[in-house]
């Protein structure tokens, strides 16, 4: 059986699928030839992440299709029910990317209370004739030790930002409507466990008590964030996406941001990607990143590895 990687995969994944006796193909292929390729090739298994589109048509042109991966958790890329209806297989590696996405989390949240973001573009500019002034500028940052981090949507990325946040000395709040409690176990380099015990709080109450906002919800209909959470919020917070574009309200962040109700925000996703709005990407109070969140060495060896896993038992 062959199985077409249109959007990449690990070689560990690679490898395993071929250990069971399934061929690879890792060629990227055009939308416009994605349906013959697949024919012409007799491909049994489509794999994915955000890039390639898996909508109705394809799936109709593609009779031969058994099953549909996606490398990453979301799979609003992917008409998942229609895919189903037609007695195809759909999955995808919801634990994968989750430490990898919540590191970048934390690197938006470092680099915003440090004016990394802004020093990173001003120092090789003018860091050799203004250097007391940037000084100046860039000294008045904070500590996310004893803050408060507000994170909506509590699953497994969610938890595993609290995770971070909890052993860098911060309050955790959440707002998870499908999650009313959770325990949260930390694990240590030499064994020890410590167990925090989290309940759910109301969407309004982490608005105004967080001194830092991270979104971790699947694409939604309406926006999670626009400008009336914006005014619930305490003044000076930061806002981090690295959930979905779509999910906070762009306008709405760069009103926030230029009345100061928000200091800084870090985003890895954007309503219009893969063609971002200019006024996001120039803007000196915004920490960007091209939808890295899962993309590291680690993660896609895991999504690799978790989708050989699954494939090998669904289609052998």
């Amino acid at each position: 059986m062959r199985i077409l990687a249109n959007d990449g995969i690990s070689q560990s994944g690679i490898t395993a699928l071929e250990k069971e006796g399934f061929e690879v193909f890792t060629t990227n292929v055009a939308k416009e030839q994605l349906s013959n390729f697949i024919n012409e090739k007799k491909v049994t298994g489509l794999l994915v992440r955000s890039a390639t589109e898996v909508r109705k048509d394809l799936i109709d042109a593609c009779k031969g299709l058994k099953l549909i991966g996606r490398g990453g958790v979301g799979m609003d890329n992917i008409d998942v029910t229609y895919a189903k209806s037609k007695g195809i297989h759909v999955i995808n590696t919801p634990a994968a990317s989750s430490s990898s996405v919540a590191e970048l989390v934390f690197a938006h949240l470092y680099g915003g209370v440090r004016f990394l973001y802004d020093a990173n573009r001003n120092m090789p500019l003018d860091g050799d004739t203004k250097f007391k002034q940037l000084k100046k500028s860039y000294g008045k940052g904070r500590e996310l030790r004893g803050s408060t981090l507000g994170i909506i949507g509590f699953g497994r990325i969610g938890q595993a930002t609290a995770k971070i946040a909890l052993g860098a000395g911060m309050k955790v709040i959440y707002h998870d409507p499908y999650l009313e409690e959770c325990k949260l176990q930390l694990s240590f380099f030499d064994d020890q466990k410590i167990d925090f015990q989290l309940k759910s709080t109301n969407k309004e109450s982490l608005l105004q008590n967080s001194d830092f906002i991270t979104t971790h919800v699947p694409a939604q209909k309406d926006y999670v964030i626009g400008a009336k959470e914006f005014e619930m919020m305490k003044d000076g917070v930061g806002i981090i996406n690295a959930a979905r574009g779509g999910v906070i309200d762009e306008v709405a962040l760069i009103d926030a941001i230029e009345n100061k109700k928000v200091s800084f925000a870090g985003l890895d996703v954007f309503e219009s990607e893969p063609s971002p709005e200019i006024r996001i990407l120039m803007h000196p109070s915004i920490s960007l990143t091209p939808h890295i969140g899962a993309a590291t060495g680690e993660a896609q060896d895991r999504i690799g590895l978790e989708l050989a896993a699954q494939i090998t038992k669904l289609l052998k």
